[in-house]
């Protein structure tokens, strides 16, 4: 275990091996299983930071059987209070393009998923804005720098997958003027909410879904082919943001609150 313990860790999907200079893997024992993979700690632009793949470094979780609640507090005991969470995402507005990047600020919760928080007794978290504000500034402008299209803000749909949506789940999804469809960042920022831990989603649009003006359903192919197309560029702009925000001291996300 080293010494100095990281601030800021990225929760990616995968391509982001290789981030870190100096780098040693850490497994984790946690109350609720093994996480993904072996937490990669090390070291960047004189920074101690983590990285770790939610999928499974050989891509072999799927979203509905990701253990959001190991991921989310192994990071935690280790000392990360901020993290940056790029996920594959579908986009609902013809608008936002396939290669372009969405910073969100709003989450809609579709997944029906009950591993979505860390306690059994009477706690109700407070989650108006859901991504945190601070770490999204940082993201827009670190990649506007280097020259991405980036969208400030917008309407996330996260779904419980394995299976992308009907038609008819898309038509109605847009129309509710939703911007994004994705599969990851449901129950994770929720749950790094109940720990006090900042999360930023950081979107990479893959695919347009089925919404009807596109003339080809989503498929699994298609979202590797647009992952792999733009993540070893995205991760370099990303790790710049991690620098940046773990040589701050602002504080992360306040922790839950009761109201019965």
């Amino acid at each position: 275990m080293p010494d100095t313990q990281p601030t800021v860790g990225v929760l990616g999907t995968w391509g982001y091996h290789g981030l870190l200079d100096d780098a040693e893997q850490v497994d984790i024992d946690t109350p609720y299983g093994p996480t993904s993979d072996s937490i990669v700690l090390g070291s960047s632009g004189g920074r101690r930071l983590a990285y770790l793949t939610r999928t499974g470094r050989h891509r072999n979780i799927p979203p509905h059987r990701i253990n959001a609640r190991a991921n989310i507090w192994a990071l935690h005991s280790l000392g990360v209070r901020t993290i940056l969470a790029p996920t594959p995402s579908g986009s609902l507005r013809p608008a936002i393009g396939v290669g372009s990047v969405v910073v969100p600020d709003q989450l809609v919760d579709r997944t029906g998923r009950t591993d979505d928080t860390f306690h059994d007794d009477d706690v109700h978290i407070s989650f108006a804005d859901p991504f945190c504000a601070h770490g999204r500034r940082a993201v827009v402008s670190t990649l506007r720098r280097n020259g991405w299209v980036v969208n400030d803000g917008g309407v996330m749909v996260a779904i419980r997958g394995p299976r992308f949506s009907t038609r008819a789940e898309s038509r109605w999804y847009a129309a509710q003027g939703w911007d994004l469809i994705s599969m990851t960042p449901y129950p994770e920022a929720a749950l790094a909410r109940e720990l006090g831990v900042s999360y930023t989603c950081i979107a990479l649009v893959t695919d347009h879904d089925v919404i009807s003006d596109t003339p080809w359903p989503v498929t699994q192919d298609l979202v590797r082919e647009g992952l792999d197309a733009n993540t070893k560029r995205l991760r370099e702009a990303l790790l710049q943001v991690a620098i940046e925000l773990a040589g701050t001291s602002d504080a992360a996300t306040p922790a839950y609150g009761r109201r019965s």
